[in-house]
């Protein structure tokens, strides 16, 4: 019996840490002194230890693996039996008896716990003698990855044995025959990757994807097929990947199975044919050349694996594939001649020089050429180059040198895995971690292995480069890779750099394009344009103040389209368009979800005349929403159509204001003529469809009245609108006969005055508030009607005289300054609407106590400072000097002049503080600063409500929103680009500061001088 250890094939490393060393070797020998009386042959196997430890050769390897890696350390000390077995019987046969016993002692198991440990355990001690069979040098790489892959393959195929039989004893599945479960049982284990073409590396996991043949599977239960064969992936998933007290045996990965975001573990074949003709991808095309039956029904297996073929292996090549697989290899950053890598930190997986790009350089020449030339049609990578340079594809220079390194990484690889049975590929990132692995290696000098690394990673990368010598770059500022399951490290770290939050996020949603979840996406000319697009789409959304909610919202924009060839192309041809989109996707939501309601919106950008000055109502606005309206069959679609072209107008409002063209305040007037336009036309409409039902009110008349900033024509994109309704009914007979009877209408379903008018406000309110496909006309708010929301919805004229005469609070006289009519209905010469203009007048212009008004204003506005009040000045509505402030100094002066003074009078605000300067109820220079600022407001909030929630986060200004807030405040500025957002916010808080003071000097300050009033008169706000 042999007591020396076998010989090996390359010097044993040293101990990178001796104390460990030794401590290896204490731990081997107080092992070896329990063998004695543990088990039969125990003596024996002690004597064998002893000797071993004693001997040269043997000490160094105990010293070698324990002073290197603290996991195979405890393992060489844990299996001393198998040890022996392996230095007395060689690698070879022991593995050979490896698998073999794990055959034999689970082939036909019924215990999954059995199972479970018996695969661990194995797994153990081939991993250990793997090892020691790659450390000592005696197995060269393929070997050590051969063995790798085999473990693999057996512990995947006991497990969908014994799951199979499982399931035909519980009757699930009819197996035609049960000693040999898997022969025409339709499931399919393929084996991807690494494993697939028998490459695994030391820690590796496993991909697979575990299918079945719906047209080969037997089972009494087929309304349960789906669930049977996903419970099954499951276990096996269970069985092969779950930690217990013996460890796990491998990782494994189900994600390459096709769309593993919206399919389930197990796919069935039938929906497997479907996807990979329709919306399979190149890259899938490239992981499909290593696919492998390894487990499960083999004849189902080579069946799927042969219709497979015209996927993987396009005979007759299209140029738009070709172009695809390229635009793959561009989006990579790829550099050739100079040298960016470091060693301590690098990937040697996917970083540059890495394995992956071996693999890759391997793959995409074999997706081109192996349609016609099945010679290269082979799964492991030093063989497909090798293929591929028999064809006259590749120089055998590079074939070498690729071999070569591909030899070196993969031992690197090894190495790292070893220490610590960590599945990482990553190089350490400090120079201790860098000089431990070096010695592992074999290094005396860590120096000489950065230099053998860099060599290597260096050639590769150069190789590699030559690949992307015919065509430019996709890249933009570093990697863009969307393909496979793992997220490429480079991808993550250029989206890092250009400002996404969450680059994982990033690349699953890209991805997802990338799979055809989309309609948008499903064809391959889609996706094609999408490839292409992506670079400079990621570039334009992350100037944008939030790129990962911009992406966001360029998907759901994505998710809506019904087609997405046509915009794609739209893009390619005009490359502005798509940062246009990028733009509005990025800073401003609410043209973002119109967009995405409505994508035809970008047809219009095209026209010629998109970008001209938005017209005014006489320009044509009206005529153009007649031309719309005109169209319109029934009500529902007068709902629809008068949603979508308002809807446009503002989205083209919105996008001048985005560009500059225009601004929140002067776009005010186009927004309410907006309103003005369609608020008015669907009242008529509402009005048409009610008096079918209920008939008309003889005599009867209402209008409606717009308050707020529609009364003052100084609207935003995203404005509510406020409005009340005033009815009246001329006097006569009742509709019931001669006489004075009740007044109803004359309809089949006859209402009173009251009813009638508050029933036929709320259709046209549920009209124009009703949510639809284009979303809503407008948020309605009819607060400011007498009583407010206590109040009925419609008012009568006399009413509501004789409210605002004896009952109305200051708040509710000093919103009628913005009050006027737009619309009317009923008796069409019944003059209501200049009766109601009459009677908002005579509030106006009626005589008031000034001090109760003084008092009232400035106790409002306390109020609302108290429940509202900010100190951030980019709250524009609320910050003191701020549009409230402003608009409580014109509606102040209005009322308080407006008896003596009438001219003062003046729905707008800015033109209100011109006409109290006129009258002179304000000093000219105040007024004209008031003024200013209140535009500059205006303006501020109008960009602001389409790029913020409303109100600035001065801690989150990009430098795009920077750029449009200085454009949006000083339109003017000669040398905007100089401004940085601390000057800028400087500036507003001293603009708001000096309007502020102007309100404490006319409003706060002299009330502060009057007597106060009883505790119980109390104020009501809006």
């Amino acid at each position: 019996m042999p007591t020396s250890p076998i010989p090996f094939s390359a010097p044993l490393p040293k101990p990178f840490d001796p104390a460990q060393a030794a401590l290896g070797v204490e731990r081997w020998r107080q092992q070896a002194a329990t063998m004695a009386g543990a088990a039969e042959g125990g003596a024996e196997t002690r004597d064998w230890a002893e000797a071993f430890a004693a001997s040269g050769p043997g000490r160094a390897l105990i010293e070698a693996v324990c002073g290197n890696s603290p996991y195979l350390g405890h393992s060489l000390t844990r299996e001393l039996p198998f040890v022996r077995q392996v230095m007395e019987e060689g690698f070879d046969a022991s593995f050979a008896a490896l698998i073999e016993g794990l055959r034999a002692d689970h082939g036909e198991e019924r215990s999954m716990d059995r199972l479970m440990a018996g695969l661990r355990v194995a797994k153990r001690r081939a991993a250990l003698l793997i090892a020691l069979a790659d450390v000592t040098g005696v197995w060269p790489l393929a070997r050590v990855t051969g063995a790798l892959s085999e473990l693999a393959e057996t512990g995947v195929q006991l497990a969908a044995a014994f799951l199979l039989r499982r399931a035909g004893e519980a009757g699930t599945l009819t197996l035609p025959d049960p000693q040999r479960p898997w022969i025409g049982s339709g499931l399919i284990v393929l084996g991807m990757g690494k494993l697939g073409g028998r490459e695994l590396n030391y820690s590796s996991d496993i991909d697979l994807i575990i299918l079945y043949d719906d047209a080969v599977v037997r089972t009494p239960q087929p309304d349960n097929l789906a669930r049977t064969f996903i419970r099954l992936a499951r276990d096996l998933v269970r069985i092969m990947d779950e930690r217990t007290k013996d460890g796990y045996v491998f990782r494994t990965d189900l994600r390459l199975r096709p769309d593993p975001g919206a399919t389930p573990l197990a796919v069935s074949v039938s929906a497997a044919e479907i996807y990979y003709g329709s919306v399979g991808q190149n890259w899938e095309r490239a992981a499909m050349i290593k696919a492998r039956p390894i487990a499960g029904d083999p004849d189902a297996g080579s069946s799927f694996l042969r219709f497979l073929e015209p996927f993987v292996w396009r005979r007759n090549l299209d140029f738009a594939a070709i172009q695809d697989i390229h635009s793959i290899k561009r989006q990579i950053n790829a550099h050739k001649g100079h040298r960016e890598v470091t060693v301590n930190g690098h990937d040697i997986k996917v970083g540059r020089g890495g394995i992956r790009e071996i693999e890759f350089f391997a793959q995409t020449q074999q997706l081109i050429f192996g349609g016609r030339d099945p010679r290269v049609r082979v799964a492991p990578t030093l063989r497909a180059n090798e293929a591929l340079r028999d064809v006259g594809r590749v120089p055998p220079q590079t074939v070498e040198e690729l071999a070569e390194a591909y030899d070196f990484l993969r031992r690197v690889e090894h190495r790292i895995q070893m220490i610590d049975d960590q599945q990482t590929h990553r190089i350490p990132s400090d120079d201790a971690g860098v000089a431990h692995l070096a010695t592992f290696l074999g290094y005396d000098d860590p120096a000489d292995f950065r230099a053998a690394l860099l060599a290597r990673l260096g050639q590769v990368e150069d190789r590699y480069a030559e690949l992307f010598e015919e065509a430019p770059s996709l890249s933009g500022p570093g990697n863009l890779v969307f393909t496979g399951t793992d997220p490429d490290p480079g991808t993550v770290e250029t989206l890092d750099g250009m400002g996404y939050a969450d680059p994982g996020r990033v690349i699953a949603v890209v991805s997802g394009w990338h799979r055809g979840r989309y309609r948008a996406t499903r064809s391959a000319r889609a996706r094609e344009l999408l490839t292409e697009l992506t670079p400079a789409l990621l570039s334009a959304l992350a100037k944008t103040p939030a790129p990962d909610t911009a992406l966001m919202n360029f998907d759901d924009f994505l998710g809506k389209l019904p087609a997405g060839v046509g915009l794609f192309s739209l893009f390619v041809a005009n490359p502005w368009l798509l940062e246009l989109v990028a733009e509005i996707m990025g800073t401003a939501p609410q043209l973002a979800a119109t967009l995405s309601r409505n994508p035809s919106l970008l047809d219009a950008v095209l026209s010629p005349d998109f970008f001209d000055p938005l017209p005014g109502r006489a320009d044509g606005l009206a005529a153009d929403h007649a031309r719309i309206m005109a169209a319109v069959r029934d009500f529902e679609d007068a709902l629809t159509l008068s949603r979508r072209w308002t809807n446009d107008q503002r989205f083209r409002a919105g996008v001048h204001i985005l560009r500059g063209i225009t601004d929140g305040d002067r776009c005010g007037a186009f927004l309410a003529d907006l309103a003005d336009i369609v608020v008015p036309d669907l009242a008529a409409r509402v009005e048409a469809e009610f008096i079918q039902r209920h008939g008309r009110i003889p005599g009867g008349s209402w209008v409606v009245v717009a308050m707020g900033k529609l009364g003052s024509r100084q609207l935003t994109v995203t404005s509510d609108i406020d409005l009340i309704v005033i009815y009246d009914v001329a006097p006569g007979p009742g509709a019931l006969g001669a006489g004075e009877g009740p007044r109803l209408s004359d309809g089949a379903k006859p209402l009173s005055p009251n009813e009638y008018y508050i029933k036929l406000t709320q259709r046209l309110t549920n009209a124009i508030t009703a949510p639809m496909a284009d979303g809503r006309l407008y948020e309605v708010d009819m607060r400011l009607r007498p009583s407010g929301n206590a109040g009925p919805l419609a008012t009568a004229l006399d009413s509501f005289v004789k409210y605002q005469a004896t009952d109305a609070w200051t708040w509710e006289h000093m919103a009628l300054t913005r009050a006027r009519v737009i619309g009317a209905g009923g008796e069409a010469d019944s003059g209501l609407a200049e009766r109601v203009s009459a009677a908002v007048r005579a509030v106006l212009t009626a005589p008031r106590d000034p001090d109760r008004l003084l008092r009232d204003v400035a106790d409002m506005r306390r109020r609302i400072d108290k429940e509202f009040g900010t100190p951030n000045p980019w709250n524009v509505k609320y910050a003191r000097g701020g549009l409230i402030d402003i608009e409580f100094i014109a509606q102040y002066l209005q009322l308080r002049h407006g008896h003596d003074r009438p001219d003062i009078l003046h729905i707008g605000t800015a033109k209100a503080l011109r006409c109290a300067a006129v009258t002179g109820a304000l000093a000219p220079e105040v007024a004209e600063e008031l003024e200013s600022t209140l535009r500059l407001w205006r303006r501020v909030q109008g960009f602001l409500r389409l790029t913020t929630a409303g109100v600035l986060d001065p801690k989150q200004v990009s430098p795009s929103l920077l750029a449009g807030l200085v454009r949006a405040a000083f339109p003017d500025e000669a040398d905007a680009a100089a401004i940085d957002f601390p000057e800028l916010d400087h500036r507003i808080r001293a603009i708001a500061a000096r309007a502020h003071g102007h309100y404490v000097a006319l409003v706060e300050e002299p009330a502060s001088h009057l007597a106060p009033v009883a505790e119980n008169e109390d104020l009501k706000l809006p």
